[in-house]
């Protein structure tokens, strides 16, 4: 399993850090939507779904969390401590996000607005998808 992770440049002074994020340059996809978690409690997993069509980048722009990816075939597990550093995560990709520091804000980068039929909610319903799709 291939897991991209971004480093972004951060630009800074005196006054304090920037990162600056434009799509297409930076980001490879057209950003339809920007969402973040924060305040998650104790011992929480979120995620816990797969998406047909949608592509993600996730920052953790404050404290840190762990993202667990699987593809089916096999599982890897990405700490985000940074906050220059993002996750691309692409379609057909199991996530699940944990560990969250109490700190923590998690912000995402979506290629689409909000489509319930996009989700796939069901483990092994994912599982039986990726392999009738050859992945």
């Amino acid at each position: 399993m291939q897991v991209v992770k971004y480093m972004f440049q951060p630009h800074g002074d005196e006054r304090g850090q920037l990162v600056s994020l434009e799509e297409h340059n930076d980001i490879p996809f057209s950003i339809k939507r920007v969402y973040f978690m924060y305040d998650t409690v104790d011992n929480v997993v979120r995620g816990r779904h797969a998406h047909k069509n949608l592509q993600q980048i996730l920052f953790c722009v404050h404290g840190s969390c762990k993202v667990r990816l699987d593809n089916g075939k096999e599982k890897k597990v990405v700490p985000l401590e940074k906050p220059y550093e993002g996750l691309y995560i692409a379609n057909y990709m199991w996530r699940e996000m944990f560990d969250f520091s109490e700190d923590a804000v998690l912000m995402v980068l979506a290629s689409e607005l909000y489509n319930e039929d996009d989700y796939i909610r069901d483990y092994d319903e994912f599982l039986e998808f990726v392999k009738a799709e050859k992945l």
